[in-house]
């Protein structure tokens, strides 16, 4: 029975975001959107004013236009590789199995443009997949006590994520409103380090061409217990225009 329960509460989270016929039929997003906060200050990194993005809807691949430099271009492939190609496509950086080298004293300061191409590129593919990408294969969930928000009863979900999935860490907890539309994620950003538990708040939705997605991203710590703490903003995500690319584009 918990089973069915939960299959009917992912088909009708899909469904308030846009359906799964919408999206199998995507290849990507083009984004335009703001991103700031204490992370990048605390990582030596300049904010991300209106820039430009594509995401894949099909597998965990990330572009960066304009980054690190105008013309230029930073690509995140999975857990595989990060690269930094010039305006006519040679590879001027490059790193591979980047997940494995967030280590040691230099990272616990600063981040190079690698490092963060690799953390900015699976968090923001996340961040703009989810809730489809539930959809793809080896995800198990737990159908947690829902809670009272300021809004009604929201449902909770603990999602644990596939081993070929980049994610922050493996299990999450996602927040569902009345409507089916995410509302807050719980996660530890283990690139960060192992105590960076965090809770990612979601508001203002709109609609971007069938695609509903919220346009206000602010992400608070967590150290204790559920309750996020109201500072430092550890990243303030703003999204100006997604733009749903048809498979057939």
């Amino acid at each position: 029975m918990a089973g069915r329960d939960i299959q009917a509460i992912l088909d009708a989270i899909i469904e308030a975001h846009g359906g799964a016929d919408f999206w199998r039929g995507l290849s990507g997003l083009d984004i335009q959107l703001s991103a700031a906060g204490f992370l990048f200050m605390a990582k030596g990194r300049l904010p991300l004013r209106h820039a430009r993005m594509w995401a894949s809807t099909s597998e965990p691949r990330f572009v960066f236009y304009d980054y690190p430099h105008a013309g230029w271009r930073g690509e995140w492939i999975g857990d595989e590789e990060v690269r930094i190609l010039d305006p006519v496509g040679v590879v001027m950086a490059r790193r591979t199995r980047p997940r494995d080298t967030f280590h040691g004293l230099r990272r616990q300061f600063r981040w190079d443009a690698l490092d963060f191409l690799y953390f900015g590129g699976y968090a923001t593919w996340n961040y703009l997949v989810t809730p489809f990408i539930f959809l793809r294969p080896g995800f198990s969930f737990d159908l947690l006590p829902p809670v009272q928000g300021p809004q009604g009863q929201v449902t909770r979900l603990a999602a644990t994520f596939p081993q070929d999935t980049p994610t922050h860490n493996r299990r999450q907890v996602f927040h569902f409103n009345e409507q089916h539309l995410l509302t807050r994620l719980d996660y530890t950003a283990e690139v960060v380090g192992g105590w960076a538990r965090a809770a990612h708040i979601c508001e203002d939705y709109r609609d971007f061409g069938g695609l509903k997605a919220p346009t206000r991203r602010r992400v608070w710590p967590m150290p204790f217990g559920d309750k996020p703490l109201g500072f430092p903003n550890l990243v303030a995500l703003d999204i100006d225009d997604i733009t749903p690319l048809r498979a057939s584009d």
